[in-house]
């Protein structure tokens, strides 16, 4: 099936596509403003968690629901059903696989859906608290 839209507006509508969703600025905002210190994409990290912290060796990823595939909320593109695919099923394997990293080499992992963020925000922000003070206290001791 074409694409409905010409390769200018294409362009401009992958362009609008940002690294950094609305969502994980709001979660950075607050677990900063209860005093957590940490770096956000960090390139030099695999993956490029969204939040982490490498004296305590914590790393969060916030995975939204289309690009991530979640079985309750992810949904597939009509149109170019094969890329979207073969992308789709590239991204959960990537997941995959940097968890398994992170995991072996004795890092503190958490995923959190874009959706449980969504439904349940403070309660979302309360668990990532816990994660991080309880990550510290392991990572000290």
């Amino acid at each position: 099936m074409a694409d409905r839209m010409t390769k200018e507006q294409r362009r401009k509508n992958m362009q609008a596509i940002r690294s950094q969703s609305k969502l994980e600025n709001r979660v950075s905002r607050e677990l900063w403003k209860r005093g957590f210190r940490f770096r956000k994409n960090d390139k030099a990290l695999l993956g490029k968690p969204d939040i982490s912290i490498k004296k305590y060796k914590i790393v969060i990823f916030i995975d939204s629901c289309f690009w991530h595939g979640c079985e309750v909320h992810g949904n597939r593109p009509k149109s170019n059903q094969e890329y979207w695919d073969k992308k789709l099923a590239r991204n959960k394997a990537r997941d995959i696989e940097v968890r398994e990293y992170y995991l072996k080499n004795n890092w503190h992992f958490k995923r959190v859906w874009e959706h449980e963020i969504k439904e349940a925000f403070e309660r979302v922000i309360d668990e990532l608290a816990d994660f991080i003070e309880q990550s510290k206290k392991e990572t000290l001791s």
